[in-house]
Parts: structure tokens; C-alpha cells; sequence
């Protein structure tokens, strides 16, 4: 199935407001096929998952990316020392110990130094091959039947998320499913949601390209019978009908 097909099943079954992004992880400073999208200034890695999710194609390299946090993440600089010792989350109200923000970056998943050139995102439908992660930022509901369609395909293994409700888009939904090569889900964080247009009932999951093609097919077969009942609310429809058993 070509990656427009994958994407127009991930929309129709999901009922996708935005696109899914597909992420490319460059491991030099040879850009092609990605020389003519937009090069973003001074962005954060949320904001640029957000310019691809309404359908741009952007680069983004280590000098113009924003966020210190991220940038550690991705391995492009070392990370500040007032996010290292946590005082800087205290000073952002996330935490009200430094030790807790130090415990917090101290456990964070990262790429080494020098692993990633730059950043290239997109819209999955119009990626020029298999992307190494594909981002999907949508309401929760939307959300749950992809992680569905994963325990399926683990046959039925119970399914975890990581996350320190810190980086959830460059960490949670990047970094480890690349890292670990597995879908990984988040409820968000203080920056991405303050950073871009993501809604209060809007969350975050990722997953490693070479999931698509199972996942998508698990989505049909999801998208045939229980997507469908679900949203309809037979069993809360058939309850209210009764009226109040008052």
C-alpha cells in the first residue's frame, strides 16, 4: 500500500482532523530529497510537528532549533545546566523540587551527539519513502483505536507508555519509538501544549515506520465493526432510553 493510500485509511478510519506527520531522522548534512521544504528559524520541535500536520514540508537543522530540551534530546547540544539540575522546571512551576526536574532529564531518552544532522517532517501522504517515525496529534478517542490496532498486532500483549509529561512530542513520540522501535503514547506536556494549537483534549502518539502497513490493516479490520458501534453509543443510547432507574 503507498503512503497516501496508508494515510487516507489512518484519516478515514480515525476521522483525522490534521495529517499524520511523517518524521525523518537525517544522519548527515545530505539533505536530498528534502533540499526545496521550507527551512524553518528558530522553532521548537512541537512547531514543526505542527507545520507538517497541516501539510507543510519542513527541515529542520540543529542551530534553528528552539527548544534546549528538544535539542538535547536529539543530541544537537549539550543540555543547559538549569534544566540539568532542574532548577529551570521549578522556575516553569512544572515541578516544586530540583530534584525532581533533575530525575525527570536525568531519565530521558536521547540520541548521541552527532547521531542526527537535521530534522525533515511532512505530511505522511506525500513523504518520498518510508519515514523513520510517523507522529499522529489528534483528540484521545482518535488516538485509542491506533494503540488498539498495536495491541493487536502484539496479539493482545498489554501495552505501556513512557513518558515524564516533559517532551512528550520530541521524546515520547520520537525519540523512543525510534529508540525502542515501538509505539509509544503521551498525554501531552506543558510545552507542546503551550507551545503550538494543541487542543486541551489533544494528545500524542508515535510510532517506527515499519509499523504502518500492520497497523493500518489492523485499523480495517477495527474500522469494519467496532469503531463504528463504539461512536454510535448503542449501549449508552439503550440505557437512556429506560429513563432514570430513580
Amino acid at each position: 500500500m503507498s503512503l497516501a493510500a496508508s494515510t487516507d485509511t489512518l484519516k478515514a478510519v480515525l476521522g483525522l482532523r490534521a495529517e499524520p506527520v511523517a518524521v525523518f531522522l537525517r544522519h548527515d548534512e545530505n539533505l536530498a530529497p528534502f533540499g526545496a521544504w521550507q527551512r524553518l528559524r528558530a522553532h521548537r520541535y512541537c512547531q514543526a510537528l505542527m507545520r507538517a500536520r497541516h501539510g507543510a514540508s519542513v527541515l529542520l537543522v540543529p542551530d534553528e532549533l528552539a527548544c534546549p530540551a528538544a535539542a538535547a534530546a536529539f543530541g544537537f547540544r549539550a543540555l543547559p545546566e538549569n534544566l540539568a539540575n532542574g532548577k529551570g522546571l521549578v522556575g516553569f512551576g512544572i515541578v516544586s523540587r530540583p530534584e525532581t526536574g533533575q530525575a525527570m532529564f536525568a531519565g530521558m531518552s536521547r540520541l548521541e551527539p552527532g547521531a542526527v544532522g537535521a530534522l525533515a517532517l511532512c505530511p505522511l501522504a506525500v513523504a518520498p519513502h518510508l519515514p523513520d517515525v510517523v507522529v499522529v496529534e489528534d483528540e484521545a478517542e482518535r488516538l485509542m483505536w491506533l494503540l488498539l490496532a498495536d495491541l493487536n498486532v502484539a496479539g493482545g500483549a498489554r501495552r505501556s507508555a513512557s513518558t515524564a509529561v516533559l517532551q512528550a512530542t520530541c521524546v515520547d513520540a520520537t525519540i523512543i519509538p525510534h529508540l525502542e522501535q515501538r509505539l509509544n503514547f503521551s498525554l501531552g506536556c506543558y510545552g507542546c501544549r503551550e507551545a503550538t494549537d494543541l487542543g486541551t483534549a489533544d494528545t500524542v502518539l508515535g510510532f517506527p515506520g515499519a509499523m504502518l502497513e500492520p497497523l493500518v490493516a489492523a485499523l480495517v479490520a477495527l474500522g469494519d465493526r467496532a469503531v463504528p458501534r463504539s461512536r454510535a453509543k448503542v449501549a449508552y443510547t439503550s440505557l437512556e432510553a429506560k429513563g432514570d432507574p430513580r
